[in-house]
């Protein structure tokens, strides 16, 4: 596992020191491989490449050459079928110099060019230059595991496993003003467009290629879509569980320890038991909060204990996150106000005392039907049956009804159409409630753009499964994955998400509605499949993820803290301070529930200062 950076330039400019840049560019992310650092230039491209060691392969060094130093590579991630495609390309006479999954990378792109990607199971990002065409290949997994930014700088284009690394070149940096307003809304930068103004995040499933006219042109060569068809429940749950096994034991392959994220939830803790079949000596890792309700951990050690694994927790105080606030939004990138990302980035400090690989139950829930909110079809299937000039007046009378009115909100969500009411697991502000606050705000930058293009293209499937259809390319590949990738990465761990894969996606895509919620349990197909190897105590629990209690936090302990950083804020260009302070003071006093809305605002303002006003 590891990072790389990369300059690509077909005229070269003679006053600047590239070899020096990519230098200065490695040693941005120099987290995602402690180990070791490697490059390579020619007239045309430079490489800088970051090792974390994860596999004690025969000359696994990046930058990688092949055919003669026709190719040359950098990639970060792991491929699970390297192995059938060597032995496959090796009865067609290939030689291998290495025992890498880089090296098949190589072979498969010399003798399938743009079709390399698609044949690929794994989590991938890589950059191929094939110096007898003249020509750049790069390419991201199917659904984003790895991340992967271009940006072009007179001319040049630059490309690395973190904005930052490019962000250290810029000469100048500014905001990107819609993603700014969207980030108010998702609470995460969603699409290409990164919030520094001239980054862009290569899409999941996406191969690009540069010309020697320096042309990029972008090819979408995967794209996940549910297909939900009429199959035996029983049929469905033996897929699964088969599919899941096998993808547990690719994603162990290590020659390091591999250990587990464990929660007090059913995913984590599938993973955990599959895991625990191949690795009987398993370490397993929780946090939680010294706030009742929001602490796990006796939960997660009951699992440990009744898969026979060793658990290692830690308990997370204030003092502890403001301590490491700082470094937090640093290892960020683009700002995520999501509360879990906190959790999650202690928790991968528990891991790094134990192991470089760990596990984790990402992807779950978007794949098989795991959040509440996707019952609420169901719920307001009344509502579907009504005509729409009805809907239009419900909605209208139910607006003028007092807030904390009983059955308003349920109203207002059933005369709303889902492609209004629904844009992912977070919603933090309306574009009306933006307009006070956000200085920059532009009417005609509505959130719907953004998910207009996914409902437009799930059109035909239930509501249910459009929902999952949304989150699985917003929310999961720009808060959950970038969050799993950079919280991990801060602590130079390898993350792998055995649900997060494309032969897992075959089989969950094909669940129907109906199996995915039953007996008012969430998931369900995916509990039946585990009833024989997950214990019975958390099989059927609520959900409850990665509870942080920073509404508490911010009554109480982290109020003059957040109270700080808000009126010395260096955002007034764009944010309305006295806005945000009245904010801060009504939530104090308990009048409202503003944690999320405030958290938002506090993740933004130290990203700004660090990333943008910190040399």
């Amino acid at each position: 596992m590891c990072g790389f950076v990369g300059i690509i330039h077909f005229n070269a400019k003679q006053e600047l020191d590239y070899d020096q840049k990519i230098r200065e560019m490695n040693k941005e992310i120099a987290h995602r491989g402690p180990d070791s650092e490697g490059y390579y230039s020619n007239e045309t491209i430079h490489y800088g490449f970051r090792r974390l060691s994860i596999l004690d392969l025969e000359c696994g060094s990046q930058p990688m050459s092949f055919a003669d130093e026709r190719y040359w590579i950098v990639f970060n991630g792991e491929i699970y079928n390297h192995q059938e495609h060597r032995e496959a390309l090796e009865k067609q006479g290939v030689q291998f110099a290495t025992a890498t999954d880089t090296e098949v990378i190589l072979a498969l792109y010399d003798k399938y060019k743009e079709k390399t990607a698609s044949m690929l199971r794994g989590m991938f990002a890589f950059l191929i230059w094939d110096s007898q065409e003249e020509i750049i290949y790069g390419a991201r997994d199917q659904f984003g595991m790895k991340p992967m930014y271009l940006s072009q700088i007179d001319g040049d284009y630059y490309v690395a496993s973190e904005n930052k690394a490019i962000e250290k070149l810029m000469p100048n940096k500014t905001i990107n003003r819609s993603g700014l307003q969207h980030y108010f809304t998702f609470q995460y930068v969603p699409g290409e467009k990164r919030l520094v103004e001239g980054i862009e995040s290569i899409n999941p499933g996406t191969y690009f290629t540069i010309d020697k006219q320096g042309t990029v042109a972008f090819t979408r060569y995967y794209q996940a879509t549910f297909k939900p068809v009429d199959m035996e429940e029983s049929v469905l749950a033996k897929q699964i569980s088969d599919v899941l096994h096998d993808s547990v034991k690719a994603h162990m392959r290590a020659d390091v320890t591999v250990g587990s994220f464990l929660s007090g939830g059913v995913d984590s803790s599938i993973i955990v038991a599959l895991a625990r079949q191949l690795s009987p000596k398993l370490k397993t890792f929780s946090v939680g909060f010294e706030r009742e309700g929001f602490n796990e951990i006796e939960v997660a050690q009951e699992t440990a204990a009744k898969l026979d694994v060793e658990n290692f927790s830690r308990i997370i105080t204030p003092a502890d996150f403001i301590a490491e606030f700082d470094h937090y939004i640093w290892n960020l990138d683009d700002p995520l106000a999501d509360p879990a990302a906190v959790a999650q980035y202690f928790l991968a400090q528990v891991a790094g005392e134990h192991c470089t690989v760990s596990l984790s139950g990402e992807g779950a829930d978007e794949l098989f039907g795991g959040y509440p909110i996707y019952h609420e079809p169901i719920s307001l299937a009344s509502f579907e049956r009504l005509p729409q000039g009805v809907n239009k007046v419900i909605h209208s009378v139910a607006r003028k009804l007092p807030r904390t009115m009983k059955g308003r909100g349920f109203l207002l969500r059933g005369s709303t159409p889902l492609e209004e009411r629904f844009v992912g697991n977070a919603k933090i502000f309306t574009e009306e409630e933006k307009r006070p606050f956000l200085k920059t705000f532009d009417a005609d930058q509505h959130y719907m753009q953004v998910t207009a293009p996914f409902y437009k293209r799930s059109v035909g499937l239930d509501p249910t499964t459009r929902m999952q259809d949304l989150d699985m390319h917003t929310w999961l590949v720009d808060d959950l994955l970038h969050n799993a990738d950079r919280t991990t990465m801060a602590s130079s761990i390898e993350l792998r998400a055995p649900f997060v894969d494309k032969e897992v996606f075959r089989v969950a895509a094909q669940i129907p509605t109906s199996l995915k919620f039953k007996n008012n349990t969430t998931k369900y197909l995916l509990r039946k499949a585990a009833e024989e190897f997950v214990p019975e105590h958390v099989l059927y629990r609520e959900k409850l993820g990665f509870p942080v209690p920073i509404r508490f936090w911010l009554q109480n302990e982290l109020y003059d803290w957040a109270r700080q950083i808000i009126t010395e804020a260096k955002t007034d260009e764009f944010i309305n301070r006295q806005y945000v302070l009245e904010m801060l003071e009504n939530h104090r006093k308990g009048e409202e529930d503003f944690s999320r809305k405030l958290w938002t605002f506090i993740t933004f303002i130290r990203w700004y200062e660090i990333h943008l006003l910190m040399d």
